[in-house]
């Protein structure tokens, strides 16, 4: 589909009502006890989703997005008695996310600021006890010149602190809070810590968990091994623009956040040389591994494309034919690992998908339900060939539990 029919679809379109009482505040006591809708072949059902291993092909490959949620709000206390909020996106310096969060005395953050006008250019500060040690951690806003492409009231905060045996990431485990999705209304509790973290994350990057994993237990694991399911891993730091609605009254005057993504070598070869059906866990997942294809049709055309060019735009899907083969892209992407020297594939993402989309791997999708007039209902949609009205009319006629902590559904990508 091309571009400025994309960019037309109306947002309005991809409306409903979700009542309060929809939205899951809190998760199930077992994880796997949660329903599980199933659309396959136009048709609709219902189980749970310990039955998962139970709906799948044995021969399927499953790619879970093992990102894990950081720790993002840090909370300052003015002299004044003002509470200064300020929840860390993405690093600014150093850029990569491990070297940040191993950092021992100064790291810079791309942030948001909450009470921003009670705060203006006077250093923030806190103490905090790590294991018996007593750190002041300082935070200062840095020169605005410094940051380009800068998205709203986000700024460079400079963080520094006076112990250096101390990481960033250490500081935040102890001193930050989790930044659970602003739609449930309420605190983090401690119990958050644990439930709003994947069985299998293990990355630390995101500010907002890949709620489609909530779901697994080591039990549906178990089953699936049992089955003859394979697993492969792929990473995307969910940032805060994923619960940014569509503003604008079509795509066009919509902006997609750019995402870090970080896909192993091995997990593009098991892509290639799988033979049953591949699905993907959570709408991050597809993102990223849908991702791939146009940053391997990038390394076709130019093997030495610069890293920074290899980033994923929006409308990339949009603006040209399709005609490259996506599973021989695929092998562009291994030959630049192998002549760059590197195991892991590391870009960044700001594709869209929306109604019109062509997908290239994929064949099912894990997923939560969605809110209204987002664009990862709109990824639904276009996955689902337009059905995605029957779908979520279904779930709130059967007391499905909706968004980050309510329950799962598994997708059929629509052939028709």
């Amino acid at each position: 589909m091309k571009k400025g029919v994309v960019q037309n679809i109306k947002i309005s379109d991809f409306n409903y009502t979700l009542p309060d009482e929809k939205i899951a505040k809190y998760p199930l006591p077992q994880r796997d006890s949660s329903k599980l809708l199933i659309y396959k072949d136009s048709q609709l059902s219902s189980s749970n989703f310990s039955s998962l291993p139970d709906q799948l092909p044995g021969n399927s490959l499953l790619i879970f997005n093992n990102t894990r949620v950081i720790h993002a709000r840090l909370h300052f206390m003015k002299a004044t008695g003002a509470n200064i909020e300020i929840f860390c996106l993405s690093p600014f310096s150093p850029k990569d996310y491990i070297m940040n969060f191993q950092q021992k005395g100064e790291c810079s953050w791309i942030c948001m600021i909450g009470n921003a006008k009670k705060w203006k250019e006077d250093l923030l500060s806190m103490e905090i006890d790590i294991k018996g040690l007593r750190v002041v951690l300082n935070a200062q806003k840095i020169d605005m010149a410094e940051m380009s492409n800068r998205n709203g009231s986000d700024v460079i905060v400079r963080f520094t602190w006076d112990n250096s045996d101390v990481t960033f990431s250490e500081l935040l485990e102890v001193a930050g809070k989790l930044p659970i999705p602003p739609y449930l209304n309420r605190p983090a509790e401690e119990k958050d810590d644990e439930t709003y973290q994947t069985l299998y994350s293990h990355v630390e990057g995101s500010v907002a968990a890949p709620t489609a994993g909530l779901h697994f237990t080591p039990a549906v694991m178990e089953g699936l091994a049992a089955k003859g399911v394979k697993t492969a891993e792929v990473t995307l730091h969910v940032g805060a623009g994923t619960f940014k609605p569509v503003k604008s009254d079509n795509l066009a005057g919509h902006e997609m956040h750019t995402e870090f993504i970080s896909v192993p070598r091995e997990t593009i070869e098991k892509i290639i040389n799988h033979t049953g059906d591949i699905i993907v866990v959570g709408t991050t997942s597809m993102r990223t591994v849908e991702s791939l294809y146009y940053i391997g049709k990038k390394l076709r055309t130019n093997p030495d494309t610069e890293p920074y060019k290899l980033s994923v735009n929006q409308w990339e899907p949009y603006e040209e034919d399709e005609n490259e083969d996506p599973y021989i892209v695929l092998r562009a992407i291994l030959d630049y690992l192998e002549n760059t020297e590197q195991d892991q594939l590391i870009s960044a993402t700001r594709l869209l998908i929306a109604p019109g989309y062509n997908f290239h791997y994929p064949d099912a999708l894990i997923t939560n339900f969605h809110q209204p007039q987002s664009t990862l209902l709109l990824l639904v949609s276009a996955f689902v060939g337009g059905y995605w009205t029957t779908i979520y009319e279904y779930a709130l006629q059967n007391n499905f539990r909706f968004l980050s902590y309510g329950d799962s559904s598994l997708l059929w990508k629509n052939l028709k």
